[in-house]
């Protein structure tokens, strides 16, 4: 295929040695593919972005599975388009379906890191100096001047919550486009926000979708995990409309943090999926 000098075919014979391999050095990343099924067509080229994008932080291996059906099978694969993480010799995730590349760059930025541009990491030593209002600063015309650059954004967002200033770093990311408020490094940290916000609201004045939702983030803080998605689960099903569906996309950010095979993830997610 050789779209990129990070992606890599694999083959009945390199399998071991390019995935097993190589996850002992870093993160790979296999898309299970197939050439007659369109998803794998349409995802596969923005693999290759986001392993661009990477800058070789983690390797891409293409597997058609019409030409290794029995590794894929062994390793779980029964549908595709199907991306497996692998570090260490092991899965340490797998994503089902061409899913968006918000969801592929969140789980990314669990386990590899973009480059920092050069605001970025003068802030950031601002920062570690205890400078933290400089850093600010130097983020936020960073922002202005780099408006594309969504981890300028984020990395603001934080020290601004760090600071303090959680309304602030509400306000910058809420004035971010639809799209950019989706995107993996700014969707988590807008749920977080939206739910600090929510808990120190006073419920009495709330409007009902206001109230639910600051219950919700109350249970959350004071650690009654369950409440609290039986909460956004109820907002979900009964207002998606409410805060751009501020229900399902805290039940998506909750998910990641307790991680795929907790029981309450795969029991609220079939709740949210109406199985």
């Amino acid at each position: 295929m050789a779209l990129s000098p990070h992606v890599f075919d694999a083959s009945r014979a390199n399998f071991d040695e390019l995935v097993l391999g190589n996850s002992h050095r870093g993160l790979v990343l296999v898309h299970f593919w197939t050439p007659k099924a369109g998803p794998c067509l349409m995802l596969m080229p923005r693999l290759v972005q986001l392993a661009a994008d990477y800058g070789g932080r983690f390797l891409l291996v293409m597997a058609n599975t019409d030409e290794i059906g029995g590794i894929a099978r062994a390793h779980g694969v029964t549908s595709v388009p199907t991306v497996k993480f692998f570090l260490n010799g092991e899965v340490v995730h797998t994503i089902h379906g061409a899913e968006p590349d918000s969801t592929f760059r969140a789980v990314l930025g669990r386990f590899v890191a973009l480059d920092s541009n050069p605001a970025r990491q003068q802030a950031l030593k601002a920062h570690q100096e205890g400078r933290t209002e400089e850093a600010i600063a130097l983020l936020a015309r960073a922002a202005v001047e780099q408006p594309d650059d969504l981890s300028i954004s984020a990395d603001l967002a934080k020290l601004l919550l760090l600071a303090g200033q959680p309304a602030q770093a509400l306000n910058l990311l809420t004035a971010l486009p639809r799209e950019a408020r989706h995107d993996g490094r700014i969707a988590p940290l807008l749920v977080h926000l939206e739910l600090i916000a929510a808990a120190d609201a006073a419920p009495d004045a709330a409007a009902p979708d206001e109230a639910r939702f600051g219950q919700a983030a109350r249970a959350l803080i004071e650690d009654r995990m369950e409440a609290a998605l039986d909460g956004l689960l109820e907002l979900a099903q009964s207002a998606p409309e409410f805060r751009d569906d501020i229900g399902r996309r805290a039940l998506i950010t909750l998910f990641d943090l307790l991680g795929p095979e907790h029981e309450l993830t795969r029991r609220y997610r079939a709740k949210l999926a109406g199985r």
